[in-house]
């Protein structure tokens, strides 16, 4: 059965990262809405230990992801997708931005 949701109606962590995971009973798929304020960066991680392989799509905005020291610059409408075992982080530009942030094992 089909289970849908609304981003704005799960409560937002860190600021403005809404995991829909378990509202739409995600068994083996993740999905998250990141909204980014101007100048907001993100902490470094990977997800070797789990083996998450990430896909970052920018709905709107600007910014620029760092993967293992690479700085790529994202506009909207681009998609970077990023091995588990790489180091990422999320620097926004000067004006608000929106990621889906969707990940596998």
């Amino acid at each position: 059965m089909p289970t849908k949701a609304n981003y704005e109606d799960v409560d937002a962590v860190g600021g403005g990262l809404h995991f829909l995971r378990d509202e739409l009973d995600c068994e083996n798929f993740g999905v998250s809405v990141l909204e980014c304020d101007p100048g907001w960066s993100g902490k470094p991680h990977d997800h070797a230990e789990d083996g998450h392989e990430e896909v970052y799509v920018l709905v709107d905005g600007e910014a620029t992801v760092t993967v293992d020291g690479e700085d790529i610059a994202m506009s909207a409408g681009d998609a970077l997708r990023i091995d588990p075992d790489e180091r990422r982080q999320i620097e926004n530009g000067d004006t608000e931005s929106t990621f889906v942030l969707a990940g596998a094992p």
